[in-house]
């Protein structure tokens, strides 16, 4: 029998943290092979990521992953709680014995007790969530204001903390879904996940990575401390083939040119798109000459700017409220991005009990669900130069799972 241990990922770029994480989690769940539900290539910030989903598959596996699976655009560009529901079911859906993510606490059991807690309380919780909304305060601040107002007992999480969040809702997932996966946390090292500048020798931020990769030349930092070398290699190789990274600005043209294009009524159809924000997006679509601009615009205390580039990835694929996923609603495949070896003879051994059908050729499935991911896909495409936009545009088609011995 072979033991599985699941992470939930986006790594963006592959780091050194990453590694440590994936060391640790093998070690602790004391598995055989390490299996990732990785975001396609929008996340669930809001962004386009740094590079293509199948460079991210090559670092995942040439860094220790044995199986990349994508999280469905229906639930990797969502808050936390369908995010989680997600991707936990993916791993429950492939048989994964156990599930490990990093966290600021690195104690599994605050995780079990806070789930309990906030379970038993959940009726005054929900309610004292909904008052906060109402004070027009953002969703993740009336979560931890409906937190902090409830008598917590010893062991209880804290909750304003971002791994802290998504773990929360990775136990709390585990639970509802009666899946016998064993939740298993440790604990971060070093840099916090939104740092913007490199806290240590070795250990840094995606944020921070990123920010040093988009720097201006007059500014670059080099990044080769905080990633494995296999990073590198494959950020230079990205950078050789296509030009540039995506980042937001690149695709500001094409986001303006859908909104300029749109009725309020129109709008009002995307996923997110509610309480009126569909004039306020419109209105600063005309006067903003870049997407920071834009955003410093549509910018509310109701809304945060994570929630609102959300809405700007759906808006740029066109995902409707009718295409979207509810907390309650799990993935319907598992799209394989790419295995080793090992992983290859896990899929051998056990891919006719797996919950869910696996998808390694696009062409095969013909259910609806995948179509907002080929879409998103293509929509990614159009942030890099003319020249190498119809080989990212066709490879969604073109490029079978990534296969490493």
């Amino acid at each position: 029998m072979m033991k599985a241990v699941g992470v939930i990922v986006e790594y963006n770029p592959f780091h050194n943290g990453h590694a440590y994480h994936l060391q640790a989690a093998k070690e602790t769940a004391q598995a055989d092979l390490a299996i990732a539900v990785m975001s396609g290539n929008f996340l669930q910030r809001g962004e386009p990521a740094l590079v293509s989903k199948w460079f991210r598959t090559k670092m995942a596996l040439q860094n220790g992953v044995d199986i990349v699976l994508e999280l469905p655009y229906q639930f990797a560009t969502q808050k936390a709680e369908t995010f989680a529901n997600g991707a936990v079911s993916i791993l429950n859906a492939i048989g994964c014995h156990s599930l490990c993510f990093g966290s600021e606490s690195g104690d599994i059991s605050s995780f079990l007790q806070t789930v309990d807690y906030l379970d038993t309380h959940k009726e005054r919780f929900d309610q004292s969530i909904k008052m906060n909304i109402k004070s027009g305060v953002s969703y993740p601040k009336a979560l931890s204001l409906s937190f902090q107002s409830l008598s917590s007992p010893e062991n209880i999480l804290s909750l304003d903390k971002p791994n802290n969040i998504l773990g929360f809702h990775y136990v709390k997932s585990i639970i509802q879904q009666k899946s016998s996966i064993i939740p298993l946390t440790v604990k971060r090292k070093n840099a916090n996940y939104h740092d913007e500048h490199f806290a240590t020798d070795t250990i840094a931020s995606a944020t921070s990575i990123r920010k040093a990769l988009f720097a201006n030349k007059e500014e670059k930092i080099s990044i080769e401390q905080y990633v494995p070398a296999v990073t590198s290699t494959l950020l230079k190789e990205y950078l050789a083939v296509y030009g540039h990274f995506h980042e937001w600005e690149n695709y500001w043209d094409y986001l303006r040119f859908r909104l300029l294009q749109m009725s309020p009524e129109e709008l009002r159809e995307i996923y997110e798109v509610e309480e009126g924000i569909e004039h306020r997006l419109l209105s600063a679509a005309l006067d903003s000459t870049n997407f920071n601009e834009f955003m410093q615009k549509i910018k509310t205390k109701r809304y945060t700017w994570t929630r609102l580039q959300r809405i700007c990835v759906h808006i740029l694929t066109n995902a409707k409220k009718t295409d979207m996923k509810n907390t309650s609603e799990q993935p319907s495949y598992l799209r394989l991005l790419g295995m080793t070896k090992k992983g290859k003879e896990y899929l051998n051994l056990y891919k006719a009990q797996f919950a869910l059908p696996l998808v390694s050729k696009l062409s095969a499935y013909k259910e609806n669900d995948i179509l907002l991911d080929i879409r998103a896909s293509r929509v990614y495409s159009f942030g890099i130069g003319n020249q190498t936009k119809d080989s990212l545009l066709h490879q969604e088609y073109k490029q079978p799972p990534i296969y490493i011995e």
